[in-house]
């Protein structure tokens, strides 16, 4: 009887000790009572992207929106510009709409021309295939965040180089060759934009 009430004291004494093992575990990786986890300055930039474009009352599901604020960030980190300016170029091509399409046959977010996407598409990482790949907001963003950032590279002035997004490098190309003043209402458009976003949404360092 004493050997089963000994050996019955051993084992609970066992539980206890695993028990406040446990507890000291939790407690070692638990935040303390009312203490969140802090926000990275990226997951704050994406929050403020998605609830800049749901202010523009544009539909989508939360999940396209989430991947579509993503690929604006990484994009524009990538090619150092500004997601500001992405954003602003979207707004103006095609107001957020992911299915929109011009009439020279330009498609979707950033307005990206079929001939262009299959001539850019390898150098970018995207598969193209077809023009139903530029309605994916995702490679459509990352086509247009490339092409304007070779753009910045090549006329070194935001001005011009969204002049050339719109009209066409080459085209732009014979005018300042002719010393003609490139004027285009796009630009003027999206650098309006891109200074009203700066006054809203953080810089994203």
């Amino acid at each position: 009887m004493l050997l089963r009430i000994n050996f019955a004291r051993s084992s609970l004494l066992q539980l206890a000790s695993l028990a406040l093992v446990c507890c000291m575990l939790l407690v070692s990786v638990a935040p303390s009572f009312g203490e969140e986890q802090e926000e990275s300055p990226k997951q704050a930039v994406i929050q403020q992207i998605i609830h800049f474009i749901k202010e523009k009352n544009i539909r989508l599901r939360d999940e396209t929106l989430l991947k579509m604020a993503n690929t604006v960030y990484d994009e524009s980190q990538l090619r150092e510009l500004d997601y500001r300016l992405i954003l602003a170029v979207i707004k103006v091509e095609s107001n957020f709409r992911h299915d929109a399409v011009s009439r020279r046959g330009a498609q979707g977010l950033m307005q990206i021309k079929p001939s262009l996407a299959k001539y850019i598409a390898k150098d970018v990482g995207v598969q193209y295939n077809g023009r139903d790949s530029l309605t994916e907001p995702e490679n459509n963003i990352k086509l247009g965040v490339y092409f304007l950032s070779r753009l910045m590279d090549d006329f070194k002035d935001m001005g011009t180089a969204l002049h050339a997004y719109n009209a066409g490098p080459a085209k732009l190309r014979g005018k300042l060759s002719r010393d003609k003043e490139p004027k285009n209402r796009f630009a003027r458009h999206v650098l309006n934009e891109y200074h009203k976003n700066i006054e809203v949404l953080p810089d994203g360092e």
